[in-house]
């Protein structure tokens, strides 16, 4: 397909990165624009129904067209670019889109993970956190060789993952949560994961920043630790 490719992105998004990861392992020059959610620009609301990102702007010849979703922009750039990331066979390919599926239910338990505002609930989600990963960990084993989710072959499921273990970078950084701990293939993966050049590159240098001021500015139980922290380690006030 011979088009121009901008991928509109905010800078923490895991939704964004999945896309850009994709056009960067498929070899697909684009441009980025990155808007501030907070603050939509106007034009941005008139491209965005649900006013979310990833947005994918398609400029063929002198029409441009908007793609909206980040799974929907995946399927387009699997229909019409080469060097495919899904299976060919239907069957596995099926089983590929559900584990994507599932990456997004962590995503919001993540989610839920960081805005959770009191012990209780933190501890809650870190427990289903735990059982998540565990089920990944149980599908892994059945895997035969291989750093990727389906072995030896990249996929669109590593490119949604890759995202995911990003944000446990910094919670790393923040406390010992255990969510991870007692699952060797997830953490063999993540590690696979951050090495590669397509993931490493989806965000910018200073995502590790940004994320974590973003984390310290919920006013959840979460930024209660990162302040307390920063209490007690003053060089991490800079953070």
């Amino acid at each position: 397909m011979t088009a121009s490719l901008t991928l509109v992105s905010h800078h923490l998004c895991p939704y964004v990165q999945r896309a850009a990861i994709a056009l960067a392992e498929k070899g697909v020059a684009f441009g980025r624009v990155y808007v501030d959610l907070s603050d939509k620009p106007e034009w941005f609301k008139a491209v965005s129904p649900l006013g979310k990102v990833p947005l994918l702007r398609v400029r063929h010849d002198a029409s441009e067209e908007v793609i909206f979703e980040s799974a929907v922009i995946l399927e387009f750039l699997e229909e019409t670019e080469a060097n495919p990331l899904h299976p060919a066979d239907p069957l596995t390919r099926a089983r590929h889109r559900a584990w994507i599926e599932f990456g997004s239910a962590i995503l919001n338990a993540i989610g839920r993970f960081y805005s959770a505002t009191d012990e209780a609930a933190f501890l809650n989600e870190i427990r289903g956190l735990s059982e998540m990963f565990a089920r990944l960990e149980a599908e892994l084993s059945a895997r035969q060789s291989g750093s990727w989710f389906a072995g030896e072959r990249f996929s669109l499921v590593d490119a949604v993952y890759g995202p995911i273990f990003r944000y446990f970078d910094t919670f790393d950084c923040i406390g010992d949560f255990g969510i991870l701990d007692g699952k060797p293939l997830v953490q063999a993966w993540r590690t696979a994961l951050n090495r590669r050049q397509s993931v490493e590159e989806a965000v910018g240098a200073d995502y590790p920043r940004r994320l974590h001021s973003f984390l310290r500015a919920r006013g959840s139980y979460l930024s209660g630790i990162i302040r307390r922290q920063a209490i007690d380690t003053p060089q991490a006030r800079s953070a």
